[in-house]
């Protein structure tokens, strides 16, 4: 079926696992795919396809996207009765039918984005350990671990109803991450590899079309020009929109303090345990009847995400470690009192916590999150 129409000159379609644009008129096309990928002027398809489902899930025919690509690439397109040769392919374990198409205009220039994608498993920041090391066409684990792929990718097809120079093109994809990362950013989707806040996945792909014409072209997609503007909005909003399709993951839905502390190191079980060590038997088991209710409580989500962020500026070297029990002893106070609603006990639970407070290691973080929730959940009835 056709998904869109869009400027006389693509057509979106969706079939069989696969979401592909269809050029009506030529364009230029760069990508990062595996087969046909690169900078490109002869291309009539751009392809992104579900090769299996997102969880443990081994097919004979998936296999051969790694042993055979340029196979598996011929059969995928083949069953669309698409040219290969004029086929640039994006992978992916997403749901087709959670595409998200954003569409944005200004006076004659058109931007569309459509992205598949998923951050449950394989989220991470640029710079996160790695443990994979590419030689001689092989793939080798460095730490000799048997590590298996985890699901999460993010795809992105963006769509320019514009000549771009090839120079803009390469900078599109530029403008493109940064926008896929802000609403990352915007999601507070922690890394699974690092404690910091996630910039992509580790096998995120994009391509990027430009309508190929004899006009002058546009010579920059930056943040600075419209076309950046519109390459930003329809990017953000889009990989924020599949987010929501496909893991449920909303703004709304990241309200949660469990959520924001993850990247140290903990789950709900690990979170519950941590606070019940600081409380009497009738206390930890009225936590555990009503644990919602303080895990997703907006100010104690915003206390926590306050020294969370503080804590990520200790770590970027921006506020000196000279002050950090002054400072964390104050932030984790500001917790306690979101729960217990004393506000004028902040003093006292400031005082509590600086006799106990170690360093900002990311066990001593949460033991302080742990005891400020506790003391407020003590003292809130």
């Amino acid at each position: 079926m056709i998904l869109e129409t869009c400027y006389d000159a693509l057509e979106i379609h969706r079939n069989r696992k696969k979401t592909y644009a269809i050029f009506k008129q030529p364009h230029r096309v760069i990508s990062t795919c595996s087969i046909n990928g690169g900078l490109r002027d002869d291309l009539g398809v751009l392809l992104n396809h579900q090769s299996c489902e997102s969880c443990n899930h081994q097919r004979a025919f998936t296999k051969k996207f790694i042993s055979e690509p340029e196979e598996y690439h011929k059969a995928i397109c083949l069953e669309e009765n698409l040219d290969p040769g004029a086929c640039a392919s994006l992978g992916t374990a997403a749901n087709m039918n959670y595409a998200a198409v954003e569409k944005m205009s200004f006076k004659d220039l058109t931007v569309v984005a459509v992205s598949t994608g998923g951050v449950e498993g394989n989220a991470g920041r640029a710079g996160d350990p790695a443990h994979y090391y590419e030689s001689r066409g092989a793939f080798k684990h460095e730490d000799d671990l048997d590590r298996q792929p985890v699901p999460g990718t993010i795809n992105i097809m963006l769509f320019i109803n514009r000549t771009l120079t090839r120079g803009a093109m390469v900078r599109a994809i530029v403008t493109a991450t940064e926008a896929k990362s802000a609403a990352l950013q915007e999601l507070a989707v922690n890394s699974r590899y690092s404690n910091a806040i996630a910039t992509g996945t580790g096998t995120d792909q994009i391509g990027i079309a430009s309508l190929l014409g004899d006009e002058i072209p546009l010579t920059s997609s930056g943040k600075h020009t419209k076309l950046g503007e519109l390459i930003g909005r329809t990017v953000k909003k889009s990989v924020m929109k599949t987010l929501a399709l496909q893991n449920k993951l909303t703004p709304e839905g990241q309200r949660s303090v469990k959520i924001h502390i993850e990247r140290f190191g903990t789950d709900k079980k690990g979170m519950q345990q941590g606070i019940r060590q600081y409380l009497d038997r009738e206390n930890a088991a009225l936590l555990m009847n009503n644990f919602d209710s303080v895990d997703r409580d907006p100010l104690a989500v915003a206390a926590v995400a306050a020294l969370v962020h503080v804590r990520d500026e200790f770590a970027w070297g921006i506020l000196p470690q000279s002050c950090s029990k002054e400072i964390f002893s104050s932030f984790g106070a500001q917790i306690a009192a979101s729960i217990s609603g004393r506000m004028e006990r902040m003093p006292a639970y400031r005082d509590q916590l600086l006799i106990h407070l170690k360093d900002d290691s990311d066990e001593n973080m949460l033991e302080l999150i742990f005891h400020s929730i506790a003391m407020g959940f003590e003292e809130k009835w």
